[in-house]
Order: structure tokens, then C-alpha cells, then sequence
């Protein structure tokens, strides 16, 4: 029978935690991909600004609590960066910018440094 570390269970559970935000922010990158594509404010914008909304919420509560292990500095920028895409996405739904490559841009950084 195989025996695991306490420390490699972690490890492996940090790697599992992290290939599964990448995905999460594929997806919110191919929905505003194709809401930019489509080029008018419709069912493709719609579906990507409620997933990109979700997703980046959902790390802000994340990024907010205290058993989260980044540190602090790291957390309060990602926090920032997060309010801003929320902002960009309002500011798409009311119709007042069109900047889904802006949101693109940061999120495909965000989930290259997930590596």
C-alpha cells in the first residue's frame, strides 16, 4: 500500500486548486472572446459578463479570507485587479465601453501566472 505525505497531498491538492482556475478563467476568455467577436451587445455578452462576474467575485471572497496563503500584498493587488475587471464589466453591460480585450489581456495574465 502507498503511503503520501501530509506534505505531498498538499501539494497535490495546491496543483489541483490551481489547474482548476485556469480552466475556470479558459472558459471566462473563450465567453468574452466570442462576445468581442460578435461585436454588439447580445446573448454572447451577456453569458460572458455573468461568468466573468461569478468567477472574479468568487476569488475576491477567496483572496478575503484568512486561511487564504498568498501573501498580503499579492492579495490586496489581485483584489484590485478583480474590482477593476468588475468595473469594466458593468461599464460593458451599461453599455458604456466595449473593452473586452482590456479584460482578456489582464485575465490571460492573471491565469499564465497560475503555472
Amino acid at each position: 500500500m502507498y503511503q503520501f505525505s501530509y506534505a505531498e497531498v498538499m501539494q497535490d491538492a495546491v496543483a489541483d486548486a490551481k489547474e482548476r482556475e485556469r480552466q475556470v478563467l479558459d472558459r471566462s476568455i473563450a465567453l468574452l472572446s466570442a462576445a468581442r467577436d460578435k461585436g454588439k451587445y447580445g446573448r454572447e455578452a451577456i453569458e460572458a459578463l455573468f461568468y466573468t462576474r461569478r468567477v472574479w467575485i468568487s476569488f475576491i471572497e477567496d483572496l478575503k479570507s484568512p486561511e487564504n496563503q498568498l501573501n498580503v500584498e499579492l492579495r490586496a493587488n489581485l483584489i484590485s485587479i478583480a474590482i477593476w475587471i468588475l468595473k469594466e464589466c458593468d461599464r460593458i453591460r451599461r453599455r458604456q465601453s466595449e473593452n473586452y480585450q482590456g479584460i482578456i489581456d489582464v485575465t490571460t495574465i492573471i491565469r499564465d501566472g497560475l503555472k
